[in-house]
């Protein structure tokens, strides 16, 4: 019994001991060195800083004009369709002619009785020119015979001008482009009788284009300080066409209270064509130089912004506060709180702390 009892001691007094040889041993064993992050970093390079503006627009002709004929009628034909191009002096439609013709004739046969009146009215006063010299008729009767002399020949002048009138409005009949461009409308079909001056049809003018966008109104300051305009195609965006403002809307839209504004392209050619989807950029060079970085590199800390910034001589990270500029499409600038040549970590900043070692792409092993 008293054996048993000392075995039993002995059993639990073991795993202290074993525990106490664990511990000693840990002890020895020596610490582990710190492991250096792969961060991917990219070096501050101060540079003119720019702004930049992107508007959506659609190509239209700068000049677009209303067709009609200038007299009235029926229309007999028409040669154009809506996207027709057509050159200058093209016949687009017809009137109709017969009442025209008719009148062209009663025209000619005024200027007829007007030229017989006049004649005669010249012959009498040579008579009585003579009659006069012989004295058998008094000056009275010569000034009255003189007269309607005067009178027969401002009729033949006016019938002579009536036929000019009736001729031209014969010429009218026929629509006729003045100028290159495209058929945009068609607001007249044959056999519709139209009145003087009604619109027939719209064409647009091939010589210019322009890009018309909206522009908020707190937006209106980048248009005069744009001194870079490019205009991209949808269709197309490899190609960029040097643009120009031509006009700004005097008043805002009452509805989205955005302002009108028209876009000259300078450079078109015909790839640039009527009702194409265009995107404006409105670029500007700024006094101010600041340094631009990839979006990826911008921290948040209570409310403030900064970026992760590797110290080249200890191989560690500090957060640096910064000053932000103008946000782009995949990168925004930094106005204060970098200097030039600081490389700034631009991948992974949410798993960083500072003093943290870490290890740049140019001194990983080869």
């Amino acid at each position: 019994m008293i054996r048993f009892r000392a075995v039993w001691r002995e059993c639990r007094a073991l795993p202290l001991v074993l525990m106490l040889l664990a511990l000693a041993g840990c002890g020895k064993e020596e610490a582990r060195p710190e492991q250096a992050h792969p961060v991917r970093v990219t070096p501050a390079v101060l540079s003119d800083q720019r702004l930049h503006a992107s508007y959506s627009g659609d190509v239209r002709a700068r000049y677009e004009t209303d067709l009609g004929f200038r007299v009235g009628g029926k229309i007999l034909a028409r040669q154009a369709e809506v996207g027709s191009a057509v050159k200058s002096g093209e016949v687009l439609a017809r009137l109709d002619p017969q009442d025209l013709q008719l009148n062209v004739l009663s025209a000619r046969s005024q200027l007829e009785a007007a030229r017989s009146d006049y004649e005669q009215a010249r012959a009498d006063l040579e008579r009585y020119r003579n009659l006069l010299k012989k004295r058998f008729i008094s000056e009275a009767e010569f000034d009255r015979r003189e007269n309607q002399y005067r009178v027969a020949k401002a009729k033949l002048e006016q019938a002579q001008a009536q036929v000019g009138v009736a001729q031209n409005q014969g010429a009218y009949a026929t629509l006729r482009s003045d100028g290159d461009g495209v058929i945009t409308a068609i607001l007249a079909e044959a056999g519709q009788v139209v009145a003087a001056g009604q619109t027939v049809m719209r064409m647009a003018r091939g010589d210019e284009r322009e890009v018309v966008i909206s522009v908020p109104e707190n937006r209106l300051g980048e248009l005069k300080a744009a001194n870079d305009i490019r205009v991209h195609l949808w269709a197309d965006p490899s190609v960029s066409y040097k643009g120009k403002v031509r006009e700004v809307s005097p008043g805002a839209d009452p509805v989205t209270r955005t302002y009108t504004v028209k876009i000259s392209v300078l450079d078109t050619d015909p790839r640039v064509r009527l009702g194409m989807t265009a995107n404006v950029l409105l670029g500007s060079t700024l006094a101010e130089q600041a340094i631009e970085l990839p979006l990826t590199a911008l921290y948040r800390k209570e409310g403030g912004a900064a970026v992760w910034v590797v110290d080249a001589a200890t191989g560690t990270v500090k957060l640096v506060p910064v000053r932000l500029g103008e946000y782009h499409e995949n990168t925004f600038t930094v106005l204060d709180g970098l200097k030039a040549g600081d490389l700034v970590v631009t991948a992974g900043v949410h798993k960083l702390i500072p003093g943290q070692k870490v290890k740049v792409p140019s001194q990983s092993p080869s």
